[in-house]
């Protein structure tokens, strides 16, 4: 009996050990551009736009479509794209507006 509750005891420890050093971490976003550098969805390319991490061509066509836009904000307040989508791409485009 001694033997197996020592034996169990190892065996948690050693499971817990290999969940510990496992690695199991979230995915890293790439880390958002400086606000001058970002993509301006006013005015980007199709091909401009597809370099924006988690864009695809689809949404890219659809933001390009639905031009202009006063805010990034728009994209979602319009139904241009999801909000998943938009959680996806938000730190990385801007919507500069043409001087009046």
């Amino acid at each position: 009996m001694r033997f197996t509750t020592r034996f169990a005891g190892l065996a948690i420890a050693a499971l817990a050990l290999l969940l510990a050093s496992s690695g199991q971490t979230a995915p890293r976003k790439p880390a958002p551009p400086p606000v001058e550098m970002r993509v301006d969805i006013n005015h980007a390319s199709l091909d401009e736009l597809v370099k924006v991490p988690g864009m695809t061509r689809s949404w890219a066509g659809r933001i390009i479509r639905f031009r202009p836009y006063r805010t990034k904000q728009d994209l979602l307040d319009r139904g241009v794209v999801s909000s998943e989508v938009y959680d996806r791409i938000k730190e990385f485009v801007i919507a500069h507006r043409q001087p009046q």
